[in-house]
């Protein structure tokens, strides 16, 4: 589970809502007018990796399964190959660097890599990435840093000018039982949807024919499994239905389980109809940046001394690595949501460790962001302009000052 910036503390009942929801709940459990959210047949077991929603062949990506894994390598040597072709690199030439982004879950502190990332262009040195993943509010942040500093403006407009009421209606507390979230979160796709229009879509799929990826995450709940989306070759599909569909992938690669409505995509199997459910990518990963089949590929070519492209690694985590002081008190829901945040935070430092070995495995160059100690402003309600609006500035500063990367994780 991704922290989308909904403290655990602060979607929970209070205690009275907790006696009226249990009473409610046993007077409801047996009325035959309650009706509860209704769905397709999920994907048979074992068949979620061939089914398909546009029936573009290389629009996602299994990576738990050996075939996901191979199809992804050749995404990725493939992305190279259009690359060399419209930069019209010859064979005696060099391949170009590569710079891969990585962008974290994490809520409103998103406002962190979105400063980061515009402090980075008015510095001068921000590269064009041929990489560029997000999970949750990475996802949220993904496209505006692949299409670079044109999208700037935009991108801090999504972490300095959103309110909460931009991201969620929250429901009625017997939605516990009676729903599939306790907030309704169509009025972020309706936020979603301001931005990512037409006009940035085909950005999308011409940054992606010349050879650059966009890649999100999303948990599959029917097959317990993550899924990478490939927005690019999505955007480029010309599908009457692209546009509709990279939308809804970013509002479920931040859909909290539970919190969240979770979103549901119409696939097809074997000329069958069927439906997926769809939640946070932070189910599974905070972080992710590339495959393990892809560092594979480049260490065999090393080892073989085959010309390889130097690579640098960027990873922006949306957090804090430090842990967050707080009081809990002696309450079930107080103590049950502590911990699914220790949980959480600690799942965002092993991804950030994990890409960290991966990169000193393949030797890419890695370099990593964070929400450090220093920043001491408290969130006093989710997605507050008064708290992301500092930490924006934060961000900003810290890449301006060119004391915002750091070489390995803090121990």
């Amino acid at each position: 589970m991704s922290d989308f910036g909904l403290a655990p503390q602060a979607t929970l009942p209070s205690r009275r809502s907790l006696l009226a929801f249990t009473a409610c709940s046993a007077l409801t459990a047996n009325l035959p007018g309650c009706a509860l959210p209704t769905r397709l047949a999920a994907v048979p077991r074992g068949c979620a990796s061939t089914a398909t929603v546009l029936g573009v062949p290389n629009e996602r990506f299994f990576p738990t399964e050996a075939r996901g894994q191979a199809a992804l390598q050749r995404e990725f040597i493939e992305a190279v190959e259009r690359q060399v072709v419209s930069r019209d690199i010859q064979p005696t030439t060099p391949l170009p660097d590569l710079d891969l982004l990585g962008l974290s879950g994490g809520g409103e502190n998103g406002a962190f890599g979105a400063g980061l990332l515009n402090g980075w262009t008015e510095r001068g040195d921000r590269p064009s990435f041929f990489l560029v993943t997000g999970i949750s509010t990475g996802a949220l942040s993904a496209p505006f840093a692949f299409l670079g500093s044109s999208r700037d403006a935009q991108l801090k407009s999504v972490f300095t000018d959103i309110t909460l009421a931009d991201v969620m209606l929250e429901r009625f507390y017997t939605a516990a039982i009676l729903d599939d979230a306790m907030a309704d979160n169509s009025p972020l796709f309706r936020t979603i949807s301001r931005y990512l229009d037409e006009t940035m879509l085909a950005e999308i799929a011409q940054a992606y024919a010349d050879g650059r990826l966009l890649l999100v995450g999303t948990s599959n709940l029917d097959a317990q499994t993550p899924v990478i989306w490939n927005i690019g070759a999505i955007a480029q599909s010309g599908h009457v239905r692209a546009l509709d569909t990279v939308r809804r992938i970013l509002v479920a690669s931040a859909a909290i389980p539970g919190a969240f409505a979770p979103v549901l995509f119409d696939v097809t199997l074997n000329g069958q109809p069927f439906q997926e459910l769809h939640v946070d990518g932070g189910a599974f990963a905070q972080l992710f940046l590339y495959p393990a089949s892809v560092s594979r590929f480049r260490r065999e070519r090393l080892a073989r001394g085959q010309p390889t492209a130097s690579a640098r690694a960027w990873v922006i985590r949306n957090g804090r690595l430090d842990p967050e002081w707080a009081s809990t008190e002696r309450r079930t829901l107080g103590i049950v949501g502590r911990a699914i945040t220790a949980m959480i935070a600690a799942s965002g430092y092993n991804d950030v460790l994990r890409i960290h070995a991966a990169a000193e495995r393949d030797g890419v160059d890695y370099n990593l962001a964070f929400i450090g100690p220093d920043f001491t402003l408290e969130r006093n309600k989710p997605f507050d302009p008064s708290y992301m609006r500092p930490l924006y500035e934060y961000g900003r500063q810290r890449v301006l000052r060119g004391d915002a990367w750091m070489k390995q994780p803090p121990i």
